[in-house]
């Protein structure tokens, strides 16, 4: 995988003062940073693209939406994008609660750069992170998409630590039956043993 670099990588911000917005991209683009402004959580919920690498840095009070509500919108979405919050208004339960949510950091205004930075490099590794987890389930299921459903029964038996017999048993199939679905499973998954075929279907929605 190729590394994302900072001019790769969009920082998304989010905050209703026009002043806070023009300063903050100015200083973020200034250290090589792409930058994209919101004035409103709609406007950016409206024309988020979850498949760009990036990160949110986002005002805990604006009007409508709050930054704890886009928080949780994008997380009902399934969405695992990265967040810093900012705030000039800070109070220890909305700090509790956005970090228990999985905020990077959680900053008060007027902000420090270095302490920004360091936030967004976080970021930075996280989104890297999550977006490695997203790929490597969609491999396991395009490869699962591969099986017949027999194969997929077989396979799920396996991962329940079920042997040949007793898998034939249950599905009332001959041993032999199960040994060669068994086999087609695992090689379209790319599995050589039990072990990396549980590793592969631990990594998916169940």
């Amino acid at each position: 995988m190729l590394a994302v670099t900072a001019s790769d990588f969009t920082i998304y911000l989010i905050d209703d003062d026009p002043a806070v917005l023009k300063s903050l991209g100015r200083l973020l683009q200034s250290t090589g940073y792409q930058t994209k402004p919101y004035v409103s959580a709609e406007e950016f919920l409206r024309e988020h693209d979850a498949s760009v690498p990036g990160c949110i840095v986002l005002d805990l009070l604006m009007p409508g939406l709050n930054g704890l509500e886009v928080q949780e919108t994008l997380a009902r979405q399934d969405v695992e994008r990265p967040i810093v919050f900012l705030t000039g208004q800070a109070t220890i339960p909305a700090s509790v609660l956005a970090m228990r949510a999985g905020a990077i950091d959680f900053l008060c205004k007027p902000i420090e750069l270095s302490d920004l930075l360091s936030a967004l490099k976080v970021a930075q590794e996280r989104d890297k992170t999550n977006r490695a987890a997203i790929g490597a389930r969609q491999v396991v299921l395009d490869r699962l998409k591969k099986l017949t459903p027999r194969e997929r029964q077989v396979l799920d038996c396996v991962t329940k630590g079920l042997l040949n017999k007793q898998i034939g048993c249950d599905l009332g199939v001959h041993e032999k039956t199960i040994k060669v679905h068994r086999a087609r499973a695992f090689t379209k998954m790319g599995a050589k043993n039990v072990p990396e075929l549980m590793r592969m279907m631990a990594a998916i929605p169940r």
